[in-house]
């Protein structure tokens, strides 16, 4: 859940004080912005992959990150909410060549790290949105991570709703309604989060652009259909992350969500934004300069738009660091294999930059609204949903958009970055074969209990042995 802190606990100075570096941080930002001071640099990509540590007996979560991570010692091996989840970083690559084989080629490895380290704890390491075996048992505070920062996350939002209980209220075949006293709902949803670095005059049309294929691509990475034993959204994670984090008091002040317009200018709206309507919830002081942006950076850090804007830092040798910009996607979850995480990556990497470089803004041609009830048309029926696309009258089902535009156009973006001509045939040809087969990860969990019934550790222990064998999801059986 991002930058870490040193401690919990936090004096009405420290707001005072934060706010105050808050607000001069921002207004270098804009200056920066108007000045276009942000480094030149090509196009990059990386990813963050969450991640649940599962035991190898029960197919229960397995709370050994901390033993996990002293016996491990990779820096792309990261802790995340609770003790049973883990991140799985990329080092950035340029995109052109072979990008996605080298990531892919990595995350292999940091993968077999880590599942050489769980081994040795009686645990394995599984990528699913959201793991079917969890129960509101395991989402207890005694599970979380002991670190300082999640710990204020969960004081400070409870601070907000009053110390009022979250509510969890998702619809399906049999609706969910439960209350939870604390963050912990947050740790049963994982995702695979791809960064596309960006340039600060482009930064409104790759936003825009952003949230136009959200509905596209949460709906061919659905993977999370299970919660609690119950089925409910092709994609649950996304109204249980929303609804996890919730401060409750105005949906325009909620930390989680698809936003409420597309950017104009640049994302320096969303900087903006995240100081007029989202209070401060971890007013951790630092000694760190204003160019270096510590405080917007950390307050940014705590809304987790679907689609965020990023700063980082350009370092290159014998010349002072510059910042650049990276667009953060969030909606994908996280598996089924590493196969299929890679091509998401393309898939978005592709599409994005191809629409975000159209003649005309293709968000002229589709209202937010409209974008916004196709992304949760999507994240509820996955393939089978039908929505309106840029510039059409009628719906079509989005296996058939994905077939007929989406992937013509992701796949004229990736040439247009320099991507070898095999590598996006093979990539491109993953998320192909899914979508014309309609098999993504959560059809397959419906598939596999259609066929064998609602055991949930069988249908983990099922899920992680096609998962070893590395294939791409559209090619697992129901065995």
């Amino acid at each position: 859940m991002g930058q870490d802190i040193q401690h919990h606990s936090f004096t009405e100075a420290d707001f005072r004080e934060f706010e105050a570096r808050l607000q001069a941080e921002t207004a270098l930002l804009e200056r920066w912005f108007a000045e276009d001071a942000f480094a030149d640099c090509p196009r990059e990509t990386g990813f963050e992959l969450e991640a649940w540590l599962i035991d190898r007996r029960h197919q229960a979560p397995a709370p050994v990150i901390d033993a996990l991570l002293e016996q491990q010692q990779d820096p792309l091996i990261l802790p995340e909410l609770a003790r049973f989840n883990l991140e799985l970083n990329s080092t950035p690559v340029p995109l052109n060549g072979q990008a996605f084989r080298r990531l892919h080629a990595e995350l292999e490895r940091t993968l077999a790290h880590s599942q050489a380290a769980a081994a040795t704890l009686n645990a394995q390491v599984g990528t699913i949105g959201i793991l079917p075996t969890v129960r509101p048992d395991h989402l207890v505070p005694a599970q979380m991570t002991p670190r300082p920062r999640y710990r204020a996350l969960n004081e400070q939002i409870l601070r907000l709703r009053d110390g009022e209980p979250f509510r969890l209220a998702i619809e399906g075949e049999r609706p969910l309604f439960i209350e939870q006293p604390d963050v912990m709902l947050e740790s049963a949803a994982t995702s695979f989060q791809i960064h596309f670095k960006i340039g600060a005059a482009e930064s409104a049309r790759v936003f825009n652009a952003s949230k136009l294929l959200a509905a596209i691509t949460v709906a061919i990475g659905a993977n999370s259909p299970y919660l609690f034993g119950r089925d409910l959204w092709c994609e649950t994670r996304i109204p249980l992350f929303e609804q996890a984090v919730s401060v409750g008091d105005s949906p325009l002040r909620e930390r989680v969500g698809f936003g409420i317009r597309y950017a104009e200018r640049s994302v320096m709206e969303c900087f903006r934004s995240n100081i007029t309507r989202y209070p401060v919830i971890l007013p951790h002081l630092m000694d760190e300069p204003v160019e270096q942006f510590a405080h917007l950076r950390l307050h940014n850090g705590t809304i987790w738009r679907w689609n965020r804007p990023l700063i980082g830092w350009e370092a290159r040798p014998n010349t002072q660091p510059r910042p650049h910009l990276r667009m953060e996607h969030r909606v994908i979850a996280a598996g089924p294999s590493t196969i299929d995480n890679i091509a998401n990556a393309a898939f978005y990497c592709g599409a994005v930059q191809a629409l975000s470089q159209e003649s005309k803004p293709p968000e002229q041609g589709l209202p937010f609204n409209q974008a916004r009830i196709n992304f949760y048309l999507a994240a509820r029926h996955g393939l089978k949903a039908s929505i309106l696309w840029c510039g059409s009258e009628a719906r079509m089902p989005i296996h058939q958009l994905i077939v007929q535009q989406i992937l013509p156009m992701a796949r004229r973006g990736l040439s247009e970055l320099g991507i070898d001509r095999d590598e996006i045939d093979d990539w491109l040809g993953v998320i192909e074969a899914r979508a014309r087969t309609r098999r993504t990860g959560a059809a397959w969990q419906r598939a596999w209990v259609a066929k064998h019934g609602p055991d949930m550790a069988a249908l983990t222990e099922a899920y992680l042995i096609h998962q070893a064998s590395g294939k791409p999801v559209h090619e697992w059986t129901l065995d």
